[in-house]
């Protein structure tokens, strides 16, 4: 019993601090991975999008975690994966949980108000917000003068987005855009987390309890909400679900963790900058959106100011006796 006790009270020591960190640089093939990921994800936004005119974004949003849950639960059954919580695991998972539900309630409910492609380029701002994130909370990860200069030419192509917001006078555009920046930074923030708890607990459990806290807040917030809202069961809608719930909650989001609980946290999301440059294409070859230039602007300022904000910083981190324990 007291083995037990010492036990899980060593593993508690060492969620999040970076203790028995095995984290390292992104192979060839983890690589390749990060970009189909990253490929997947850019066409979320579509599939949203496409999904929102036959169902509400709250329940739209329980159902893609429901299809989501079932494939973690496949998943971990297949691996013989143990579905024992410890007791030090409870409080980082309900963290994770309510993280996880308040940025994906900002990214649904602000894609309701705005475009598929200006939903691709500022949520593709995330990468900003690991590093701004990974300052205050990853050591060695500081925040330089290039990663400074980056972030302000990243920030420079999300203004160039909200220009339609403006020029159109329509605060529906502006208010979406609002909405679904809020639901980049904490999605950087979900990425370090993640990330960090990666060293400690298993990533089927850190995916179960993104489920459960979705599924639930979202059916209780969606029975409050959206009550009267008509819920028509289509093509359309069944093909969006099966792409955001089974490729994206589900097999996305076991790659993604898996990547981030053996990688590098910032060369994983530096992959993720492909993700506006395929979102334009997608929501112009899928849905028909016109393609303005600010979207272009757009897409290549936050590319290219991610780019400089992430790639410069790598050298500053510092870890002594252990390349896999470095941050960055």
């Amino acid at each position: 019993m007291s083995s037990n006790a010492s036990e899980d009270s060593s593993k508690a020591s060492s969620i999040g601090t970076g203790s028995g960190d095995q984290r390292r640089p992104l192979s060839v093939k983890a690589g390749a991975l990060a970009l189909t990921l990253s490929t997947m994800w850019a066409g979320n936004p579509v599939a949203n999008k496409a999904g929102l005119e036959d169902a509400g974004p709250l329940r739209l949003g329980y159902l893609r975690f429901i299809l989501g849950a079932i494939v973690v639960l496949v998943y971990a059954i297949a691996t013989r994966q143990s579905f024992k919580v410890m007791r030090h695991e409870w409080v980082p998972l309900v963290m994770l949980g309510v993280l996880f539900t308040v940025q994906l309630a900002f990214m649904n409910v602000g894609q309701d108000f705005t475009t598929a492609g200006h939903a691709v380029v500022v949520t593709a701002t995330f990468p900003l917000w690991t590093g701004v994130f990974a300052h205050f909370f990853v050591p060695g990860d500081r925040m330089s003068r290039a990663r400074t200069f980056g972030t302000l030419v990243a920030y420079s192509g999300v203004i160039a987005v909200f220009y339609k917001g403006f020029a159109e006078s329509s605060s529906d555009f502006l208010l979406g855009d609002l909405l679904l920046l809020v639901s980049a930074m904490l999605l950087g923030a979900r990425q370090v987390y993640i990330s960090q708890l990666g060293q400690g607990i298993a990533q089927h459990k850190l995916l179960i309890a993104q489920s459960v806290f979705g599924i639930v807040t979202f059916v209780i917030a969606s029975l409050i909400f959206e009550s009267d809202e008509a819920f028509i069961v289509t093509t359309q809608l069944v093909i969006a679900l099966f792409y955001t719930g089974v490729l994206i909650a589900g097999l996305g989001f076991i790659g993604q963790t898996w990547l981030l609980s053996r990688y590098l946290p910032s060369r994983v999301t530096v992959i993720s900058l492909s993700q506006p440059i395929f979102g334009v294409l997608f929501s112009w070859w899928i849905l028909g959106e016109s393609v303005g230039g600010e979207l272009y602007v757009g897409a290549i300022l936050v590319i290219v100011g991610s780019a400089l904000a992430q790639r410069r910083s790598k050298p500053e981190a510092i870890q002594p006796e252990s390349d896999g324990g470095a941050v960055r």
